[in-house]
């Protein structure tokens, strides 16, 4: 009785998460000028909140300016290998809420410990724009440098996301480096266009009209910092993504399963960067030898 009754939640599950996020004309939705306002009011609160942590004394990353038993717990978990990630919201001036109208801000945050590994390897492996397809799979399918000027870079990615039902987007960004020392580097990655993908890799794919298609993902902000020290790199990321919001009445089933999707990205993200540069630290090693 107990599995039949599983069966029928997972099976209602399904055809909810598909009657609101299915890549089809039925159910498409646009993103509201009043929404991408919020979400940019969002994000620059979050940008504020970094500059003045990068501004902290010993205390570069975020994780750093944790309650000290914490930190010392987060900082202990990454040298064993663990994965750091927590959920934030970024409240305004007066420590309230900011509200998205028809939409959900997604916001994450996450580390690993890289050991051998430098921060030069780190920015290199980030920058080689070209190769994420191969670093990053299954989630970056294509990935392309468009135009290089200094420490700012214009790149393309295809992305894929599958949970239930499959997305494809075409998704260009902009990313920004900013090295402080040997020791410690940060960088921003905006989105400037991100195209849902109609039938992708098929003869008759085309883009959906940016704004106008499944609200799977209307924004991608992300923060890189890394920080080199106790013989390795520690690598941290910072997502703020924009969705549709979710239809009245489908709340309590559907929310928990759309939000897990930026937080699943971001963990394979860090996990993948991390068995990279262990890779190119491996083979630095080797050479030496």
């Amino acid at each position: 009785m107990l599995h039949s009754v599983l069966r029928l939640r997972n099976a209602a599950l399904a055809i909810a998460v598909v009657a609101v996020l299915a890549p089809s004309d039925v159910v498409s939705v646009e993103l509201r000028p009043g929404t991408a306002a919020a979400f940019d009011r969002y994000v620059q609160a979050t940008q504020a909140r970094i500059d003045g942590e990068l501004k902290r004394p010993g205390a570069f990353l975020f994780f750093e300016g944790l309650p000290a038993s914490r930190r010392k717990e987060v900082e202990e978990s990454l040298r064993q290998g663990g994965v750091y990630i927590e959920r934030l919201t970024t409240l305004d001036a007066a420590g309230g809420p900011i509200e998205i109208p028809d939409g959900l801000a997604h916001h994450w945050i996450g580390a690993v410990f890289v050991p051998g590994a430098t921060v030069s390897e780190a920015i290199a492996l980030a920058e080689d724009y070209d190769h994420h397809q191969d670093y990053y799979q299954p989630e970056v399918v294509r990935s392309k440098l468009i135009r290089r000027d200094g420490n700012d870079f214009k790149i393309y990615y295809r992305l894929r996301k599958h949970k239930v039902i499959t997305v494809t987007l075409d998704t260009t960004h902009d990313v920004q480096y900013f090295p402080v020392d040997d020791a410690h580097w940060h960088s921003r990655s905006v989105s400037l266009r991100i195209a849902e993908v109609e039938n992708a890799g098929k003869p008759d794919e085309r883009e959906k009209p940016v704004g106008e298609d499944g609200g799977f993902l209307w924004r991608l902000d992300s923060w890189w910092r890394d920080e080199e020290k106790d013989g390795g790199v520690y690598i941290e990321s910072e997502a703020v993504s924009l969705t549709r919001d979710i239809p009245a009445g489908l709340g309590w089933l559907i929310r928990p399963f759309v939000t897990s999707i930026p937080r699943e990205s971001l963990e394979m993200t860090l996990e993948n960067t991390r068995s990279a540069l262990q890779a190119r630290a491996a083979a630095r090693r080797k050479v030496r030898n």
